[in-house]
């Protein structure tokens, strides 16, 4: 009987993986200057920060683009949502980050308290020790933008703007 995959892996023991992708394109290990060529190719307005990351913003809210790990193998899409909840508001924000993060695979949401108020984060991180394809590099950044994006949207239809109208929301 063999051991699961994540038992190799941690034992040491897990087979050498092929050195070609299905496609025949081997992959090619993970770089900020690679990252960064692929956000110009796709035509993102993006810079960098004073810590040497990749940043931008997409519908009004700052991403950041890491590498992280002891030989930044891991892409981390990281998004603040624009918007800031007074401290009150912990306890609903708390409970509609479970929920999302409960009914959803991606991306992960979490709260932080900056400067007195509250920030909403969200997360995809990868581990590309292995390195990667165009293509999956493509789908990670993609799978990063496209889902801390739609939580954002799903949290502004919902919570209102300071000062403003509280959104119409069914009352069950």
């Amino acid at each position: 009987m063999t051991s699961p995959g994540w038992i190799q892996r941690v034992l040491g023991t897990l087979p050498k993986q092929a050195k070609h992708t299905a496609s025949g394109i081997p992959p090619r290990p993970l770089s900020r200057d690679r990252l960064a060529a692929y956000l110009r190719r796709r035509g993102y307005r993006f810079a960098l920060d004073e810590d040497g990351d990749l940043t931008g913003t997409w519908d009004g809210s700052r991403f950041w683009f890491l590498l992280l790990g002891e030989h930044e193998e891991i892409l981390q899409v990281r998004g603040r949502w624009s918007r800031a909840l007074p401290l009150e508001h912990r306890t609903a924000l708390g409970l509609a980050v479970n929920d999302w993060n409960r009914e959803r695979i991606w991306p992960k949401a979490y709260v932080r308290e900056e400067e007195g108020l509250l920030a909403l984060y969200c997360e995809v991180s990868t581990d590309l020790e292995a390195g990667a394809t165009d293509d999956q590099l493509a789908q990670l950044v993609a799978c990063g933008l496209g889902t801390g994006v739609q939580m954002f949207a799903a949290l502004d239809a919902v919570v209102p703007p300071p000062g403003g109208p509280t959104p119409a929301v069914p009352d069950d």
